[in-house]
């Protein structure tokens, strides 16, 4: 089998309003001589780098026309080693590998009748407990963003109805009038702020009751002084864990933050490759990893650091903040690996918009999910959305 073209996509119906984020899911899909094609997912849809993820995924295309899909460990070194950014990394340069990396995963499992989870060792999870995440946008089919207490602890019982026994929330990105990132989280938190972060951690507990799990989500949005002075007075509600308390590109400082918060420390979504872990794991400052197949490195690097976190003691809850392609990846990498903690699933994963772009909706039932048992990562998107799409189709290896 050969790898004849590749369609590298980006959806442009994608837009969930979640804070005015620009939501465009970039998209591959690999095709054979042999008719089988695989999609995958670059891990880029929100933020302001989708020309950037868009334009690595055509360059790295170029460089695997030719090449057998079904050698994936191969073609994964090649981008690696042979591209020259790609040992430096980052979060385009891995998101593109990541794109092609869970494309080759799904042909294989295609070719081979069976879905990916298989091919990774079978399932050692039957079932995947999940979360509600970032609840400071609401929770259902509309979002919004929240302010009041009260409209936490709303969101927070819209999830409970339906069956999640944890939730996710940022108590810090929202200011009082609503608005995303309009105050400052660097320094020290003056009363005021700090006590509206409390109150809306409160009011979860109070309606979620003590069999609530709440998970604390940063966002790096404070540093190492505010991440530790805001920890200490979350311990008491009994959270979860304690998500990007601050950037990380420096773990010392989560080490810091972990020897003076009772929380367990979490991070991943943009730390990328195994050599990205590396640090968190041999300092211990981490409870949870959250690597993101679709930026990580794809399926083959996601399965690797798993396995690494399994030495260390560490627990895994992927990241999950992309189209269903996105969740589809993920879930079959969550059935294989015993460290598996829980799943994210995020507001946007609700959403008709983002649902729509895709042949399957995968959504928990009474908080849980089932692995999909379709070849391959089960998931694809559907012709009506590649025909609304930018696509750019690569034939050729300018590199060979």
């Amino acid at each position: 089998m050969k790898i004849t073209s590749v369609d590298i996509i980006k959806v442009l119906d994608g837009k969930p309003s979640v804070a005015r984020t620009p939501w465009n899911p970039i998209c591959v899909r690999i095709n054979t001589d042999e008719g089988i094609s695989g999609f995958g997912e670059a891990g880029l849809c929100y933020g302001n780098t989708n020309h950037a993820a868009f334009g690595c995924c055509v360059d790295f295309a170029e460089l695997i026309i030719g090449m057998d899909p079904m050698r994936i460990e191969a073609v994964w070194d090649k981008l690696h080693r042979t591209t020259f950014w790609g040992m430096g990394g980052g979060g385009v340069i891995f998101s593109a590998m990541s794109a092609i990396d869970i494309a080759l995963w799904d042909i294989k499992g295609k070719a081979l009748g069976v879905p990916v989870y298989q091919l990774l060792g079978g399932k050692t999870n039957s079932k995947l407990r999940a979360y509600a995440s970032q609840i400071q946008f609401d929770w259902g089919k509309e979002c919004h963003n929240l302010a009041k207490p009260e409209e936490y602890a709303e969101a927070a019982r819209k999830a409970m109805a339906e069956g999640y026994t944890c939730v996710k929330v940022d108590p810090v990105g929202f200011n009082t009038k609503g608005e995303w990132m309009k105050w400052s989280n660097y320094g020290l938190l003056e009363y005021d702020q700090m006590k509206v972060a409390v109150d809306r951690v409160a009011a979860i507990r109070e309606a979620g009751g003590p069999g609530l799990d709440i998970i604390i989500e940063l966002h790096s949005l404070t540093d190492r002084n505010t991440a530790i002075q805001l920890g200490r007075e979350l311990e008491k509600f009994r959270c979860f864990y304690y998500e990007e308390p601050t950037q990380p590109l420096n773990p010392a400082l989560f080490k810091q933050i972990c020897d003076n918060v009772k929380i367990p420390m979490a991070t991943g979504e943009r730390s990328y490759s195994r050599w990205g872990y590396r640090q968190f794991f041999e300092d211990n400052s981490l409870g949870i990893i959250q690597p993101d197949i679709c930026n990580c490195g794809g399926i083959s690097e996601g399965k690797k650091i798993c396995d690494m976190a399994h030495v260390y003691d560490v627990g895994v809850q992927i990241h999950i903040c992309g189209g269903p392609i996105s969740t589809a990846a993920a879930l079959q990498v969550e059935a294989v690996i015993p460290n598996f903690v829980i799943h994210e699933h995020h507001e946007a994963a609700v959403l008709p918009e983002n649902i729509n772009l895709c042949k399957w909706d995968y959504q928990p039932v009474n908080g849980f999910f089932q692995v999909p048992d379709r070849p391959g990562i089960g998931q694809e998107l559907t012709d009506e959305t590649i025909k609304r799409s930018e696509v750019v189709t690569v034939t050729e290896n300018r590199w060979a």
